[in-house]
């Protein structure tokens, strides 16, 4: 089969949203990831809603799919990356996070994408396990209600260095939220070493919301162009082959902005070659 590619814009943000969609287009990609932030669609402009609006009709025009990522970094927060998250101690600091997510997943609703992406976030050290663990049961049950009435699909990305950083991880939280799907990114398995990252995609496939790959180097949580690392890019395409994944397989070049213009082809390629 042929898989469904798509690019993240976390890797064109030296570029135009319009301009990130045709190049993507261009190279023969399926879809887009959309990394949520203040220069590609920001989720608390005004006008958050109308311009959701135009870039559902820009979609359909260059017939793209869509997920929805949140893993902007100083969206929330200028002086500190990813926060708050989930798991901050501040009250506000949670709701905050948890309006963020939610207005993800009602952007998602009106461009009809395949799902909502995002992480649970690392505690902080004056945090206790337990109760950083509770406050994330907490928000996620109240995302995956959202999500539900919005009816939306949520995933939840294990992230190296987060509360939730393993596919094992992922599928101890998954029990009690039976609604949230899994966003494997297949590097990250790289990183943590708990699973084979084509392993990762065979054992969860009637789990898996989204897949992110790029190539990353053991141990190391640096996202690389491919050939650049130590992923088996084949195996994980054999993989998705074989269980027939039909969802988005989403390239996160996040530091290959400065040559995006070049970078995206090059993955869609290097992706066709590996037999995606």
């Amino acid at each position: 089969m042929t898989l469904r590619l798509a690019y993240n814009t976390n890797g064109a943000s030296s570029h135009r949203l319009d301009d990130a969609l045709s190049l993507i287009a261009d190279s023969g990609y399926q879809g887009v990831a959309l990394t949520l932030d203040h220069h590609h669609l920001d989720p608390f402009a005004a006008e958050w809603r109308a311009q959701t609006e135009r870039l559902k009709q820009r979609l359909d025009e260059l017939g793209l799919g869509s997920v929805i990522e949140t893993g902007a970094r100083y969206l929330l927060n200028p002086r500190e990356k990813h926060e708050p998250t989930l798991l901050n101690p501040s009250l506000e600091g949670r709701a905050r996070r948890i309006q963020f997510l939610c207005r993800a997943i009602d952007i998602a609703a009106i461009l009809g994408s395949e799902t909502v992406s995002f992480w649970a976030g690392v505690p902080k050290p004056e945090v206790a396990p337990d109760q950083a663990t509770a406050w994330l049961h907490e928000g996620l049950g109240a995302v995956c209600d959202y999500a539900a009435d919005k009816q939306v699909s949520v995933s939840l990305e294990p992230e190296p260095g987060m509360l939730v950083e393993t596919v094992g991880d992922y599928v101890a939280v998954a029990e009690r939220h039976p609604s949230l799907r899994l966003a494997l990114d297949t590097g990250h398995c790289l990183v943590t070493q708990d699973i084979a990252p084509d392993q990762a995609v065979r054992n969860h496939a009637d789990r898996l919301g989204t897949v992110s790959v790029e190539d990353m180097k053991i141990g190391d949580h640096t996202h690389l162009p491919f050939g650049e690392g130590d992923m088996d890019l084949p195996a994980v395409v054999a993989a998705l082959n074989d269980i027939a994944f039909t969802g988005l397989v989403c390239v996160e070049y996040s530091r290959e902005s400065p040559r995006a213009h070049l970078a995206i082809p090059e993955a869609a390629a290097a992706l066709r070659a590996a037999g995606a």
